[in-house]
């Protein structure tokens, strides 16, 4: 199939390079009209301007360049931590998990296979995004400045019949919080979720995956800037937004607005990072003066995160779970079909520990384990 060249990574280096079109040129010795019509797609480099294209963004040919995806292909998403880049080994390592799990879609418990309910037209405005999340919020039956609980999140997966996969992966060894999986052709959503997170973010993870449910049709950072968006409006609608915005507005005493933060953070069991994002980008909507605490927040929330545990450490207290503890866990807290329609599949096909292995990307040896206990 043709290659295309990938814009959006293409962009993102430019931009962290400081480099404008005729800068980026200049460097490839090459007009400022050719890089307009590579970035335009109507002109693909030749292979020695595309090695120099790489170079001089530091970008390698996976991040570089994409293929046209296959209609059946899984659709990924999911967004590294911090300033981690998501490279195409990522990718193609996460649809390759992809299409292992196809085979378990015959073991699901559901009665017919439907498509999720998507957004017609999902777009990054702040007066839309609010908008989608209080109309989901009604669906939930939650008022517009109650808590969205876990149990309400993981309600609304299985009414949506995404499929959660709890996994431990670490909190250094790995970069992904979630993992995001569409099949296409089964119309099936898989849900990775990191039990090795803190608990405020695993709730944001929950909902900035939820995003991804009723956005299918966006792709890469687009995709991912609408399920953060979707998360924080989901989590701290605008109503909480104004209300902290108003509070923090009337005092210059960084302490004091902090703790504001804070104190909303620990009620709606959220970042203290999310409510001060919901509170800027109210401010920002309505053209108002944002709030300005620099690194102060980031230091006040880094200490808020001590008090709590990771949800792994909430739901195996001092101890670091069998196969059987965390499989009878996982069913128990996030209803999930996962393992009974992997232990179903495991039975009739005879699969090994690899199978494992390369469905929940695990170390061999807890995959044995989990094999064994399956089996």
């Amino acid at each position: 199939m043709e290659r295309t060249l990938n814009t959006a990574n293409i962009k993102a280096a430019m931009d962290k390079a400081g480099l404008t079109q005729t800068r980026l040129a200049a460097k490839i010795n090459v007009s400022r009209e050719i890089v307009s019509k590579w970035l335009a797609g109507s002109k693909f480099p030749r292979p020695d301007k595309l090695l120099k294209l790489g170079l001089a963004l530091d970008l390698v040919f996976a991040d570089l360049v994409t293929h046209p995806i296959n209609e059946h292909e899984p659709v990924i998403a999911f967004r590294k931590r911090g300033n981690a880049r998501t490279t195409g080994v990522y990718i193609k390592k996460a649809r390759e998990m992809g299409h292992m799990l196809a085979p378990l879609v015959a073991y699901l418990p559901f009665d017919k296979l439907l498509q999720p309910p998507a957004l017609k037209n999902p777009r990054n405005e702040y007066a839309y995004i609010q908008e989608v999340a209080n109309k989901v919020r009604m669906e939930i039956g939650l008022g517009i400045d109650k808590v969205l609980d876990f149990s309400h999140l993981i309600k609304r997966f299985n009414d949506l019949q995404a499929v959660i996969v709890p996994v431990m992966w670490g909190k250094k060894e790995r970069h992904e919080n979630a993992l995001h999986i569409y099949l296409p052709q089964s119309m099936t959503t898989w849900i990775y979720l990191n039990l090795d997170t803190e608990v405020h973010d695993f709730k944001f993870w929950m909902a900035h995956e939820l995003g991804h449910v009723y956005a299918r049709e966006l792709r890469n950072e687009e995709a991912e800037d609408f399920a953060d968006d979707f998360a924080g409006a989901l989590l701290y609608p605008a109503n909480l937004a104004e209300q902290t915005y108003n509070e923090l507005i009337v005092t210059d005493d960084k302490a004091k607005q902090v703790e504001i933060i804070r104190s909303r953070a620990d009620c709606y069991s959220i970042s203290m990072i999310s409510v001060f994002y919901e509170a800027n980008k109210f401010a920002t909507a309505n053209n108002k003066e944002e709030i300005e605490l620099g690194d102060y927040i980031y230091k006040a929330n880094t200490n808020f995160y001590k008090q709590y545990e990771t949800v792994r450490e909430a739901l195996f207290p001092d101890t670091s779970p069998d196969a059987a503890e965390y499989i009878k866990k996982s069913e128990e807290i996030f209803d999930t079909p996962f393992f009974s329609a992997l232990r179903s599949y495991l039975a009739e096909n005879g699969k090994s520990a690899g199978y494992i292995q390369c469905i929940l990307d695990t170390p061999l040896l807890d995959s044995k384990e989990l094999h064994a206990e399956l089996s």
